[in-house]
């Protein structure tokens, strides 16, 4: 029998759009600063089609600008829809340019959407028995969906496609594909702006349709509808029904001048391919020209020699070996001994080092190259979870896995019995003869995400030193929007496909312990991490030092992985029965309020519903309607805080949430992460998450833990001395950011205020108000100090005259005094927006970088957005880098004084410590000291320190 022959038709934008969100967490952005997340994955996609499916017919089909038929039948047509995202809109014309290298013919009709020409296409290739895939999520597609005509849905990432038959469409709506149509104009589509029957979900419409068969047989039967209010609803809307089914249906005879069996792929015009992809930097796809079929030299104006295929542990040469007795071991350890530098990679149960059994090390000496030594665990008669036996005298408990990648694995769940299939070092011998290497800091240790290696070795009893290079965070110095994890690095630089986690131990029920994975696949997975994090330092190092990053990368970034190491290790002591008591107090305190804004609203409702809390404020009480959401009014935060005015209900309801938050986020939940055997916390400090550079804070986050409202502070109370002779000691810079604006822009009024000591809100004030320094009120000074922290976040008229609670053109006169009274602050302004314009990015005063490809932007709110953040990120930036000099310095001072202190936390702009009573002043006149002299300024740096039991006194 024939194979039929098949056509596939991709809806361009749909999955454009498809390819752009799957990355919109973490996009895709080259070294030039543009986001390439939607063209990745179109091309992807489709280059998946042509190499997996072999289509006999291909076309990709775009919307037009034009408005269509559906526009003058309904103007409000898709006019709530969003517009398509700045930069996702500039990639647009660059992705018609590689459907055309890739010689795929393109299709655009004006007055129809592409809907209606894939419709029209398919049912023209149905008519002569050639098999039709329609590419595309849209949901509007299933009413066309015949024996011949199917939905192909491209998976996200590389996920698996699906693709849709008639069945299909069965199982989902439970009617016949024709009769979709029907089910969409009852229940309407909100991104089109299809009105559908108010009230009237897929719930509801299906059971309709399966009854009458279509919206005309529903309405010419309304008296058979049981539910008073469903028939009443009919009967009202019913137009509107008909009027949305016809939006929602997909013409089939639209005037297509094409022959559908002229829409075919013809070779690639590799040339061209070749200098789009060089050009967006897609190194996988540039690797994938090279291995297309029959491809020589003399077919392309290009040297395919150039270019490095794809490659894998299957393609790839290399040497990999298990250390399998013990002469090969100790031939490794005096290897290593001599080494000036080596990588290494631990393997373990766990994504939490402090609850993870290592089950493994790996070593590269040089490329391509990698040793993996397997080791003993404890048979599990246990949950898994419960692990390794550390610094603290016992096992550490499970705690909330850390978003770290590949660095070991998950746990068993279940009290069964998990042996290594495999003979393995005994553990503890093998790390007591490896530990004077590894703290052997005239050894030089590379890693990718170190500092997790680092803290399964702690655990150990093992202080890794020499710790030289950081894959990851080396990674984020030349790229912070970047993707940092050695399967996304391994792609990007070295053509590579390393096995990923999922492929070890597998993923959902199919998972296994690690220690459960046969040798020979887990000594694959390990060595390959040691010898692709060695080639890639071999990359980043030379890029770095090309890029003029070595310096941040040796000075401040790579110093700071131990300090972070320590930090997370030591943990912080929390007063947990004072956490459980302030749980009941606000308790207390929410049901009081909950009885005011019952009283206040003259109605009972669940005030933690935000559809139950709308209807309230925006139906009963007539407040002022602010955003719009897909699902009805917005509640949140910012949009109480424009209407708090208007309503004494508004106040309550953020005083309510502000406590439940503080109740559920500290009080509750704090106390269950407190490390049983430790009796600590142990947060994680991210060095590779933030843009500016500045640390985060997760699993917990303690660096969120609110300080403006006074019942906020009070948990910090909770933060208490390791020991009852121990102390807490906080040490803040005052205004940092300020006296860094002031050292950048030079200009002599700020930095003549600070050097005289003066209150800079108080001289601000005088100067924009043109009054005396004793003339300045409170009020004046309040409008000050907006102006001077809006300054540097590039405030404009609306945003300072929402802070102050006044007039844009007042807010427009006071910004127009500040720049009068200190004009080398709009000079800096204005030279660093000219310097990004140019250059696509802004550096802070150590050289750390970000890109702001947004800042020549044709939309005015992307643009204006790009611009605050190149006004702000060299300033919070070099602040960034000053706090992290500082903690590198204090930490080195700590152990040349050989202290028991500890440094437990880094906020943003303070450190906290945990500190002997016998060490306390000499602890806070060295960390004052370290912190002001982390980085000179032409302003003097004031630190601001205090002790106390706890962390509330020290502050």
């Amino acid at each position: 029998m024939a194979k039929k022959e098949r056509l596939f038709l991709i809806d361009g934008m749909a999955l454009a759009y498809r390819a752009y969100f799957a990355f919109i967490a973490r996009p895709l952005i080259n070294s030039k600063g543009v986001n390439t997340s939607a063209i990745f994955g179109f091309v992807n996609s489709v280059w998946k089609i042509l190499e997996d499916e072999k289509p006999d017919h291909i076309a990709v089909v775009f919307d037009t600008p034009e408005p269509t038929f559906r526009h003058k039948k309904f103007k409000e047509y898709k006019a709530t829809r969003e517009k398509m995202p700045e930069d996702m809109a500039s990639q647009m014309e660059k992705l018609k340019e590689i459907i055309e290298a890739f010689n795929i013919p393109s299709i655009e009709l004006p007055g129809y959407e592409a809907d209606d020409v894939m419709g029209t296409l398919a049912k023209l290739a149905e008519k002569e028995g050639v098999e039709t895939y329609l590419v595309s999520g849209d949901k509007d597609f299933l009413q066309l969906i015949s024996p011949l005509v199917k939905v192909y849905k491209p998976g996200r990432r590389d996920a698996e496609v699906e693709i849709v038959d008639v069945e299909g469409v069965k199982m989902r709506y439970g009617v016949r594909p024709d009769q979709v149509i029907d089910v969409l104009g009852l229940v309407g589509d909100k991104s089109d702006n299809v009105p559908g029957v108010p009230g009237v979900g897929e719930k509801t419409a299906i059971p309709l349709v399966q009854q009458f068969g279509s919206i005309e047989r529903i309405l010419a039967n309304a008296e058979q509808i049981h539910q008073k209010v469903l028939r009443s609803k009919m009967e009202q809307h019913g137009k509107q029904a008909l009027l949305s089914k016809e939006l929602v249906t997909i013409q089939i005879n639209a005037p297509v001048k094409v022959d559908f069996h002229e829409l075919k792929s013809s070779a690639k015009n590799l040339p061209r391919l070749k200098q789009l992809f060089t050009e967006l930097e897609f190194q996988s796809f540039l690797g994938k020209l090279r291995e297309e079929e029959k491809i020589g030299e003399e077919d392309i104006s290009f040297d395919v020699r150039e270019f490095q295929p794809l490659t894998d542990i299957d393609s790839d040469e290399h040497s990999y070996d298990v250390v399998r007795t013990q002469d090969d071991f100790t031939e490794l350890v005096e290897r290593l001994k001599k080494a000036e530098r080596f990588v290494f990679d631990t393997e373990g149960t766990s994504t939490n080092p402090l609850d993870s059994e290592l089950v493994g090390l790996s070593f590269s000496l040089r490329p391509r190259e990698a040793f993996y030594i397997p080791l003993s665990v404890p048979v599990i008669t246990q949950p898994a979870s419960e692990g390794p036996e550390g610094l603290f005298g016992g096992t550490f408990p499970p705690q909330k896995p850390q978003k770290s990648r590949r660095k070991a694995a998950g746990t068993a769940t279940e009290q069964t019995e998990v042996r290594q299939p495999y003979p393995a070092f005994d553990r503890q011998s093998a790390l007591t003869a490896l530990k004077p290497i590894f703290e052997d800091p005239a050894i030089k240790k590379v890693g990718q995400n170190i500092k997790f290696d680092m803290m399964m070795l702690a655990v150990h009893n093992i202080e890794t030193q020499g710790s030289d290079f950081d894959t990851m965070v080396a990674s984020y110095v030349l790229r912070p929007d970047g993707r940092h994890n050695l399967d996304a690095l391994a792609s990007e630089y070295l053509n590579y496909k390393t096995i990923t986690y999922s492929e070890l131990v597998g993923t959902g029920k199919d998972r296994v312990d690690i220690r459960s994975v046969p040798l020979e696949r887990i000594f694959q997975y390990s060595a390959e991490d040691a010898d692709i994090t060695y080639r890639l330092y071999e990359v980043l190092k030379e890029k770095a030092e090309r890029e003029g990053m070595k310096t941040l990368c040796e000075e401040v970034e790579f110093p700071l992985i131990p300090v972070l190491s320590d930090m997370e290790f030591a943990g912080v002591k929390l007063d947990v029965k004072f956490l459980e008591g302030m749980s009941k107090e606000f308790e207390r305190l929410l049901d009081n309020l909950r009885r005011e804004i019952f009283s206040l609203a003259g109605v009972e409702f669940n005030i933690n519903s935000t559809q139950q809390l709308s209807r309230v404020l925006f139906e009963e009480l007539k407040l002022s309607v602010v955003r719009k959401t897909k699902t009805g009014f917005s509640t949140d935060v910012g949009v109480l805080e424009t209407i708090r005015h208007e309503h004494p209900i508004v106040e309550k309801l953020l005083e309510y949430r502000l406590l439940n938050k503080l109740k559920s986020t500290y009080c509750d939940s704090l106390p269950k992460l407190v490390n049983t055997r430790s009796g600590r916390v142990h947060t994680s400090f991210n060095q590779t998450v933030a843009a500016t550079g500045r640390l985060s804070s997760s699993d917990p986050n303690l660096q969120n833990i609110p300080i403006k409202s006074e019942i906020g502070r009070e948990i910090r109370k909770a933060f208490i001395a390791g020991s009852s002779e121990g102390s807490i000691l906080s040490a803040d810079y005052s205004q940092i950011e300020l006296r860094i604006m002031a050292h950048v822009s030079a200009d002599e009024s700020l930095i003549e205020a600070f050097r005289n000591g003066e209150d800079i809100h108080a001289t601000t004030a005088a100067k924009v108000f043109g009054v005396g320094p004793g003339e300045v009120n409170r009020e004046m000074r309040r409008k000050a100090k907006e102006v001077n922290f809006g300054i540097m976040y590039g405030i404009g008229p609306f945003g300072l005259s929402n802070r102050l609670d006044i007039s844009q053109n007042e807010a427009k006169e006071i910004i127009q005094r500040y720049f009068q009274r200190f004009p080398n602050v709009s000079r800096y302004i204005e030279e660093t927006l000219a310097g990004a314009r140019q250059r696509g990015y802004v550096s802070t005063l150590l050289g750390r970088r970000r890109y702001v490809p947004d800042i020549i932007s044709g939309n005015g709110n992307v643009r204006g957005n790009a611009e605050r953040q190149a006004i702000n990120m060299p300033i919070q930036g070099t602040a960034a880098d000053m706090i992290k000099i500082a903690m590198i310095n204090i930490r080195k001072a700590i152990r040349d004084q050989k202290l028991d202190t500890r440094m437990i936390l880094q906020v943003h702009d303070e450190l906290v410590f945990d500190v002997p009573k016998r060490e306390v002043k000499k602890v806070e006149k060295m960390v004052v000291e370290e912190m002001k002299n982390a980085l000179p300024l032409r302003v003097p740096i004031v630190v601001e320190a205090g002790t106390g039991k706890t962390w509330f006194e020290a502050h």
